[in-house]
């Protein structure tokens, strides 16, 4: 599309030096061209335009953008031109204008993806399953792949990592009611304490992983909260606790009493995330392409949960990590920290990563199904 424009200059800055005869003309004037192409300030002027032109690629009998400005860049060349032709077309004359008249055509569209890119701007995810909401309504139908990132405030800028495989856990979520009886903190043998019940009961539930679960299986029971009376001298009438589960399967969720409530309703527990093994390999060879082989990173399998989980239950799914650590702070604030601070040199390189992963994947996708 560009290079159209390129030659006019060259043709046009070519043409006002003397013509040639005899054997030296044809090598000469090739010589002279490439010279004329090289000169840096020439060299640079080439390369803005061809960025601007792809700034704003348009698809056939719509280059507006990309004839307007052939259109401006030959008025300050004050090279005359027709235009419009066939809606978008320009023809420009360099010379005396005098026969034989001699073409040099370059065609200005672009050709339109081959596929499409889905963006999706998913809401809820901080532990309300979003994603499954949005698979729910249809949103993600025939989808063949997605890609995900996520910060991490631990690695530098410039640097992604993931795994094959299962990366992060399966979530739920459970709040527990234990009732007693009220009393005054003088008097315990005329109350039902819930407090000492629920203490009893928080340090059992880690039982449940140790003696009522596979050891080579990963699981995790974490208490997030207790809530109970206020008064220092009164035995409660209720104690209300809630926390986690975490496995790296998906059986395990679900794994307690059902006198517990899971908030399914409200919190669906989120399956493991299982990255697909091709996709995954697709991302770390992008990333790499991009970043260079040693700033793409294995990681470990981690006890965080994340609702991307669902997507990768129904597509090929890779999810990465990417490096937000801010050099300016000396201490490294972690996910979920009021005090984080990403590094926003990052933004270009997620954004640049996540074009590369879905073009190339289309470009081969096409290839296999042509």
């Amino acid at each position: 599309m560009s290079s159209y424009l390129y030659l006019l200059i060259i043709i046009w800055a070519a043409m006002a030096t003397p013509t040639r005869t005899g054997s030296e003309q044809l090598t000469s004037l090739t010589r002279e061209l490439l010279n004329l192409a090289r000169e840096p300030q020439f060299f640079e002027w080439l390369k803005g335009i061809r960025r601007r032109i792809h700034e704003y690629p348009e698809l056939a009998f719509e280059e507006f953008k990309t004839s307007e400005l052939i259109g401006s860049e030959l008025d300050s060349l004050g090279i005359k031109y027709r235009w419009p032709v066939a809606k978008t077309g320009v023809v420009a004359s360099v010379g005396s204008g005098v026969e034989p008249w001699f073409g040099l055509r370059a065609d200005m569209d672009a050709l339109p993806i081959q596929g499409t890119v889905k963006l999706v701007f998913q809401p809820a995810e901080e532990g309300y399953s979003g994603a499954y909401h949005m698979l729910k309504e249809g949103a993600l139908d025939k989808f063949q792949g997605i890609f995900g990132l996520h910060i991490s405030p631990e690695m530098s800028t410039g640097q992604i990592g993931s795994r094959p495989g299962t990366i992060f856990a399966a979530s739920g979520r459970f709040l527990a009611i234990i009732k007693g009886k009220g009393g005054h903190a003088a008097w315990p043998q005329d109350s039902r304490d819930p407090v000492l019940a629920a203490s009893f009961a928080i340090l059992a539930l880690q039982q449940i992983i140790s003696r009522e679960t596979n050891p080579l299986v990963a699981r995790v029971i974490s208490i997030g909260f207790t809530e109970t009376g206020q008064a220092l001298n009164v035995i409660p009438e209720t104690v209300r606790f809630g926390g986690t589960l975490r496995s790296t399967t998906k059986e395990a969720v679900h794994k307690c009493s059902a006198t517990v409530d899971f908030m399914e309703g409200k919190m669906r527990p989120y399956p493991a995330l299982v990255n697909d093994e091709e996709m995954y390999e697709h991302g770390k060879m992008v990333g790499e392409s991009l970043l260079g082989e040693t700033n793409v990173h294995l990681v470990p399998m981690a006890m965080l949960a994340e609702d991307f989980s669902f997507y990768s239950e129904k597509m090929a799914a890779a999810f990465f990590y990417i490096g937000t650590k801010n050099e300016t702070i000396e201490e490294v604030h972690r996910l979920h920290s009021p005090y984080l601070v990403i590094n926003e040199d990052v933004l270009p390189i997620g954004a640049a990563l996540h074009a590369a992963v879905a073009i190339s994947y289309l470009d081969n996708n096409v290839v296999e199904t042509q």
